[in-house]
């Protein structure tokens, strides 16, 4: 059984954050302190990166087990019989609907901003072939091509962006493990983008699909809005992009208390908790 690493902020009724990317909370300190007035807000790192595990060995990651350590997480700062909030984004998102998938009674509202499960459209393989792109695009050119190569396939643009090799290379292993986006690349995009939603289980489940409002048309918009049509969720804008909770974290946090229906401060508070 591995440790479980998470960071507890204010009082309330508790709502659990999933971070995209690697897992690593970074950018979100605006975001949990615009809502840490109303919620016991609960903020996973699934590969402990945040918690002195940045630059230790990491293998390929599986969404099942982030959604294991979310459940455990939730069974530890919850009391018996009680639900809680949750906003998954990014591949965060992808977690936070299997968790909703396979544990329900632990979740009484959960917001899946952007989540990148492209599986679920009709030309999902030509997407998975992208994202597997990007990862190679990693493994030969470095960060900057990857990044480049990511953005015109989410953007629907042609794959013409050009990086000077001087300033693009491969990352050495040493430097993969202290960098959080070269994780990602590393383990996490190819089996995550590659995962399929359990759409029979989410068709009853009260769960809110999102994107952000400078996405539209753009692939995990679709995806998003897709997701909602395939199982009767509903489907919410949020303020800015794909980083919208760091972009915008104000707007975006009091988007998120209108979109779970908790909009009352001082409603519901518990003691705050800390790990």
């Amino acid at each position: 059984m591995t440790d479980l690493y998470y960071d507890v902020h204010g009082s309330g009724p508790v709502l659990l954050i999933i971070p995209g990317g690697a897992g690593h909370p970074m950018g979100l300190g605006p975001l949990t302190e615009a809502l840490a007035d109303r919620f016991t807000v609960v903020v996973l790192d699934p590969l402990g990166l945040a918690h002195g595990r940045l630059g230790s060995p990491v293998d390929d990651q599986r969404v099942e087990d982030w959604s294991d350590s979310a459940r455990r997480v939730l069974d530890s700062v919850l009391a018996d019989g009680d639900t809680a909030y949750a906003l998954g984004t990014s591949a965060g998102a992808i977690v936070a609907l299997d968790l909703l998938a396979r544990h329900p009674e632990r979740l009484r509202h959960v917001v899946a901003h952007e989540p990148p499960c492209v599986g679920v459209l009709p030309d999902g393989h030509r997407h998975r072939a992208m994202f597997r792109e990007v990862v190679d695009t990693y493994r030969t050119a470095g960060l900057r091509a990857a990044a480049a190569r990511m953005t015109a396939g989410l953007t629907d643009q042609p794959a013409t962006a050009a990086v000077s090799p001087l300033t693009s290379q491969p990352l050495t292993r040493e430097e993969e493990l202290g960098n959080p986006m070269a994780l990602s690349l590393a383990h996490v995009l190819v089996p995550f983008t590659s995962y399929d939603p359990d759409l029979t289980a989410l068709a009853s489940a009260p769960l809110t699909l999102a994107a952000g409002t400078d996405s539209r048309g753009h692939l995990l918009y679709r995806t998003a809005e897709f997701t909602a049509r395939r199982t009767g969720a509903a489907f919410a804008e949020f303020p800015g992009g794909h980083l919208g909770v760091a972009q915008h974290p104000d707007a975006f946090a009091e988007h998120l208390v209108g979109v779970v229906g908790f909009g009352e401060r001082g409603h519901d508070r518990s003691p705050t908790a800390s790990a």
